[in-house]
């Protein structure tokens, strides 16, 4: 789980294994695999560094 800022500066925590798609368009746009859209103010980059960060606790504590 990742947290997120939606545009009107409410964070929200979404599951980083449901992203289907992040995109720029200028926002940041994350489609989820339920068919929910997101949009965030974090830029892409960050959103794919808290989903690494997020995976490598995960995967490093076994």
């Amino acid at each position: 789980m990742i947290t997120v800022t939606k545009l009107n500066d409410k964070q929200i925590v979404i599951n980083s294994d449901l992203i289907e798609v992040i995109d720029s368009n200028p926002d940041t746009t994350i489609t989820m695999t339920t068919g929910r859209i997101i949009i965030a103010k974090e830029p892409v980059e960050n959103i794919i560094n808290k989903v690494v960060e997020h995976k490598r606790k995960i995967y490093t504590q076994f």
